[in-house]
């Protein structure tokens, strides 16, 4: 009977043996299921990302919002400070790298703590905390706690521990609608999460805790600093260090959310649409400058119905943008901030008008002391005028340009090759939505975006298409601020549109170009406000904040320097009383000597005569055209006439050498239209300069006498349609013509 119950207790007892077979068969089928388990992704494919816009330097200029109302943004654990991974893994779990996503030691403990009711700490490692947040889960419950543990193991199945880390850190909440670590270091402390110092890092890793109860607020939260101290005192004394008073006074608090340059930020996110961080040329230190400049001067303006302006900086020699405000206000609807002010195309006034004198330049058609003719002109029925409605007579070029002169500016455009104004502003990208713009485009007859300007004025400073260096320079050196306020050493020019609607003012300065643009973007007048008194000195100010600095820009070998009468401003001739320097365009300016300054001989009453008889005196007089002596009086300021010639000597009025009287209307190449319903408006004036001393041009359309009249006294004609060769013809039987076509209007 022993035997046999000796028997069946080993039948009922199994041997070590058999319990190890055992074993061993529920390792294998472990180590099984170890191996099948499926791989997930590590971070749900749903999660949606903010984006984040840096400037240069990688300070943050713009965070966006995730579609689920979040600051969200993905960690890298290459990314992250070694100061916030160590801090984090002292506050949630010492043992990350040595368990297999659940840590048997901390369950046991946590178990403990229950049973006992004492606070011993979570069981939770770090993976098993990843896991709650991927997949969502509700830890409180048997169930939910179970599935934690095995999509812990599951992700350590596939993931490396720095993957699982960097998992974690793009999950965890770090208080309100801040979910991340990248996210809460700008948000939270305003730098990237590498940059973090210790006492930053340990704010961060005690927020996931109790992410609401702990969130940074503005006057401090006395439970973040609490938990905060105690765990730097942690820290320090894994370091061996003592504790220190100052990491209970340190108060981590919110910082406003990046939203700086937001017209720049979202015009960058939109080209750039599957980028989450978004590197630009922006210096937010310059843009916040700029900002501050525009707001401190509307501020003293508003009382003068301004309210808006954009603003935009470029570095010339990479053409970078690094600063960009394209509206005074972005989040004002009531000026309308969300419109980019410097995309619209807008009136430039009078701003394009140093690329018509470079380009006159290069045409040889000017040199800097040219005159030019400020005076009533007209072009085709076009009667362009000054803003001031004033007139100053011959003016040289330079001046005129500084001046902002607009008939010279005007001439000058009608008489450009090659297209001109228009061709060169198309060949340089400007987008002109019309054709033929005519002569108004020389005083802003045609909408220019801020950008585009503001390119045409760096390629002033650096040409690189359509322009010589040599054109260029000397356009620049008319520009050179001369008034009380510029900046020494900056080249700008302002333009004011027809009805006061936009204020521009432009400027070179160094490797720098500033555009500043001052209106209403629902096109409200700002009458009488001219760019010289608004935007003009908002450029000044905000390039002294700047601090931008002047340079010395090398003088092109091209230009020379040349010996000019300082009266007439050409090339100095035999009896110019007083000379100056000039420059010239070596081989392209034009070199026409002054004949303004000539010997004459005078017998004893003081008339000219043809030759020396030996009692007569010499005398230098200026002799100008009739047109000119027309210009000096109407501007106030008349210049002595010639002395008169005897009647027998008058033949010598107009020298041989003299030039053919110079047709100023028609225009041509030009085709002028008859308007039966307006037949007043038909009339064709014929006007031309003439050589000194002619007091008659005659004029012939083809074989056809039309009459005659005197230098700058038009004569009126009404044509018949047709092609017309118009010709003039003065009293030494000079001629010069012209071709033009009639037409009647359908």
């Amino acid at each position: 009977m022993k035997s046999a119950r000796s028997d069946t207790q080993r039948l009922r007892k199994p041997g070590w043996k058999a319990w190890a077979g055992r074993f061993s068969l529920l390792s294998a089928l472990a180590c099984l299921g170890w191996f099948l388990l499926p791989k997930p992704a590590l971070l749900p494919p749903e999660m949606a990302f903010s984006r984040l816009v840096l400037d240069r330097d990688g300070q943050v200029v713009y965070l966006t919002l995730t579609s689920d109302g979040k600051y969200r943004l993905p960690v890298r654990f290459a990314d992250l400070s070694p100061t916030l991974l160590s801090a984090t893994l002292e506050m949630e779990d010492r043992r990350f790298y040595s368990h297999h996503g659940a840590d048997p030691r901390s369950l046991m403990r946590a178990l403990w703590g229950i049973v006992s009711r004492q606070k011993l700490g979570g069981g939770s490692t770090l993976t098993m905390q990843f896991a709650r947040l991927r997949w969502r889960l509700n830890t409180r419950a048997t169930w939910g706690k179970l599935s934690q543990i095995f999509r812990a193991i599951q992700l350590e199945r596939h993931y490396s521990k720095q993957e699982i880390a960097a998992g974690y850190f793009t999950c965890a909440p770090y208080g309100g609608n801040v979910e991340g670590a990248a996210a809460a270091s700008w948000r939270w402390c305003g730098k990237a999460p590498s940059e973090l110092t210790m006492r930053e890092a340990a704010s961060l890793s005690v927020i996931p805790q109790s992410p609401a109860r702990r969130r940074p607020r503005a006057n401090g939260n006395p439970s973040l600093a609490a938990a905060q101290t105690r765990l730097m005192t942690r820290l320090r004394a894994n370091k061996g260090e003592e504790p220190s008073a100052l990491d209970a006074e340190y108060h981590l608090a919110p910082r406003p959310v990046p939203r700086s340059a937001p017209h720049f930020a979202l015009r960058r996110l939109r080209e750039h649409p599957d980028e989450l961080v978004v590197k630009t040329s922006l210096a937010l230190a310059q843009q916040e400058t700029v900002e501050q400049s525009i707001s401190d001067f509307l501020s003293r303006w508003q009382a003068h119905g301004l309210n808006n302006a954009a603003a935009l900086l470029l570095h010339i020699p990479s053409r970078e943008i690094r600063a960009y405000v394209g509206s005074a206000d972005f989040w004002s609807d009531k000026i309308s901030g969300q419109v980019d002010g410097i995309r619209a195309p807008r009136s430039p006034g009078s701003a394009l008008k140093p690329f018509i004198y470079a380009l006159a330049f290069d045409a040889g058609l000017i040199q800097p002391r040219t005159l030019l003719d400020d005076a009533p002109s007209r072009f085709a029925g076009y009667n362009p005028e000054n803003s001031d409605r004033e007139f100053l007579g011959p003016i040289a070029a330079s001046e005129a340009l500084r001046r902002s002169r607009n008939l010279p500016a005007v001439q000058l455009a009608n008489r450009l090759p090659d297209g001109g104004l228009e061709a060169f502003l198309r060949n340089s990208g400007v987008k002109l939505p019309r054709k033929d713009y005519g002569l108004a485009l020389a005083i802003g007859g045609a909408e220019v975006s801020m950008e585009a300007l503001t390119g045409l004025y760096a390629d002033l400073a650096q040409p690189t298409q359509g322009l010589s260096a040599a054109a260029c320079w000397l356009t620049l050196e008319a520009l050179r601020g001369r008034e009380a306020g510029a900046p020494p050493g900056l080249a700008w020019k302002t333009g004011t549109s027809n009805g006061f609607h936009d204020a521009w003012a432009c400027g070179v300065m160094g490797d720098w170009v500033l555009c500043v643009w001052i209106g209403n973007f629902n096109g409200k007048p700002m009458p009488g406000l001219f760019a010289r008194q608004t935007a003009a000195p908002l450029l000044w100010q905000t390039v002294l904040r700047l601090d931008l600095k002047a340079s010395t820009t090398p003088r092109p070998s091209q230009i020379t320097d040349v010996n000019l009468c300082s009266i007439s401003g050409d090339l100095l001739g035999p009896h110019c009383p007083h000379s100056t320097k000039g420059l010239f365009i070596g081989g392209v300016s034009p070199i026409t000597k002054c004949t303004v300054h000539r010997e004459i001989f005078l017998d004893s009453q003081g008339n000219r005569i043809a030759e020396n008889d030996g009692s007569a005196r010499r005398k230098v007089c200026e002799i100008w055209s009739s047109q000119r002596l027309a210009q000096f009086e109407r501007a106030g300021l008349p210049r002595a006439k010639a002395p008169e010639l005897l009647r027998e000597t008058e033949g010598i009025a107009a020298p041989v050498s003299a030039p053919p009287p110079r047709i100023l209307s028609p225009q041509p190449a030009l085709t002028y239209v008859l308007r039966p319903n307006d037949p007043g408006k038909n009339a064709i004036p014929l006007d031309a300069d003439a050589a000194p001393g002619v007091s008659l041009v005659y004029w012939f359309a083809g074989s056809n006498f039309l009459g005659a009249s005197a230098p700058a006294k038009p004569l009126l004609w009404r044509p018949a349609a047709g092609q017309w060769t118009i010709q003039a013809l003065d009293e030494d039987g000079r001629s010069s013509e012209v071709k033009i076509t009639v037409t009647a209007a359908p």
